[in-house]
């Protein structure tokens, strides 16, 4: 905070705004209280449901974006908030519709400001028909898929989380005391281990937030509905039938307003829980593995020119065809390339090994330590079969210089046929002591 507002090139109230960035959150909780309680003009509404659709972007992008979970370790708080602004978005623009002081149906139309008004016109059309049946599919995709599937995906992650949690424990405390982590680092990955837990936990409990979104989604679309055709009827009276195609358009571009931003934060939720700790973003992981594989996409391409020859599109079939031998082209030549260029410097690296001998001081050299294994004992030091006594023993060293403040020399290793096959042998200087 102090480097953002040190910055002499931001402007004065950029300064301000960063220095008390703080009570953000603060007036927002505030502010939704007052949108519950005082109604807003048809304009604030459609600055505050542009900020809805906003929020709900850069929420999905961020998290397409990031490369662990614990990156966006805010969410499940940020994912309460932002249900809550929608709920409170939907009781203003309820409250617009259905105290609409309009003399005519059609002068109602653009009493719940212009974005719901554009929403329920651009998916209607020219039937209202059509906008409830769309309407009707978006809420079924969003409550039936994603929502349910990201709920389980959350209790699915916390669960197994917790159930790691003592192993993951044990193994830091192993390598700890092993020597291969100092204190700080152990303590880090502790921290580390309690926040994954706290973060799916606290994931788990926000899906549910999501998902009764989602039904109070519904249940206000009904109540804007029949309500509106009650006052329209009843009240203003007008015919039944400019009625409910007023305040069908008005409930579908409500309901569409807000439930399209709860589509995309809910996608974002199932996009994170399901992320695993690598090393990019989701692009960069899902480009790299899919296209990682050439054959399948020759495969694929002949299986689309099959299908061309069937009563299906030719020409979109053909072109994707098209696309994916390219691809697959494109990079079994690129990693062609790579292995070329891999065997040119390995080729290079022994070259270079051949050309300069070792000196002859070398051959004259004595280990400080050595250890001798017969050939029954060699899959214990080669790494290739399983073998981890050369890590052992730099751990060991490591132990022995934190705990008693003692270099031990490095440890040669070789092996000797005149040894027994199980057999092993200690020499310090060239004298053998065990």
């Amino acid at each position: 905070m102090a480097v953002l507002a040190g910055n002499s090139g931001m402007p004065p109230w950029a300064r301000r705004l960063a220095r008390h960035r703080g009570l953000i959150v603060p007036l927002s909780f505030v502010a939704m209280v007052a949108v519950i309680v005082v109604p807003l003009p048809p304009a604030l509404m459609d600055i505050l449901l542009a900020l809805n659709i906003t929020l709900a972007a850069l929420i999905l992008l961020t998290t397409i974006y990031i490369k662990e979970p614990l990156e966006f370790s805010v969410f499940p708080a940020l994912l309460l908030a932002t249900t809550l602004f929608r709920l409170t978005l939907n009781i203003a623009t309820t409250r617009l519709i259905l105290s609409a002081d309009a003399s005519s149906a059609e002068q109602a139309a653009g009493v719940a400001g212009h974005v719901v008004q554009a929403f329920g016109n651009f998916v209607a059309g020219n039937s209202v028909v059509v906008g409830v049946i769309l309407f009707v599919i978006l809420i079924i995709v969003q409550f039936v898929v994603i929502t349910k599937g990201a709920t389980r995906i959350g209790e699915v992650a916390a669960r197994f989380t917790l159930d790691a949690m003592p192993g993951k424990q044990m193994a830091i405390d192993a390598d700890l005391n092993a020597g291969m982590i100092n204190e700080s680092e152990a303590r880090r990955r502790r921290d580390r281990l309690s926040q994954e837990a706290d973060f799916f936990g606290a994931m788990d409990g926000a899906g549910k937030f999501v998902r009764g979104d989602a039904i109070a989604g519904i249940i206000i679309t009904l109540i804007n509905i029949a309500g509106g055709f009650a006052i329209g009827v009843a009240q203003k009276g007008w015919s039944a039938g400019e009625t409910a195609e007023v305040f069908t358009r008005l409930t579908i571009g409500d309901g569409l307003s807000s439930q399209m931003p709860a589509l995309l934060i809910s996608i974002a939720s199932g996009l994170l829980v399901t992320r695993s700790s690598g090393g990019g973003s989701l692009g960069e992981e899902l480009t790299g593995q899919v296209a990682s594989k050439p054959a399948a996409m020759v495969i694929t391409a002949g299986l689309l020119t099959i299908l061309a020859f069937t009563p299906l599109p030719a020409v979109p079939l053909l072109g994707a065809a098209g696309a994916l031998l390219s691809i697959a082209w494109l990079m079994t030549r690129e990693t062609r390339s790579r292995e070329h260029t891999r065997q040119q410097l390995a080729s290079e690296e022994a070259s270079k090994v051949k050309a300069e001998p070792p000196p002859v001081e070398s051959l004259l050299k004595v280990d400080t330590m050595e250890l001798e294994v017969g050939y029954g004992l060699v899959p214990l030091v080669d790494t290739t079969q399983g073998g981890d006594l050369l890590e052992r023993i730099s751990a060991i060293r490591r132990q022995v210089a934190v705990e008693m403040g003692l270099v031990m020399p490095p440890v040669r290793i070789r092996d000797n046929m005149t040894l027994e096959a199980n057999a092993y042998r200690v020499k310090i200087r060239g004298a053998a002591i065990a």
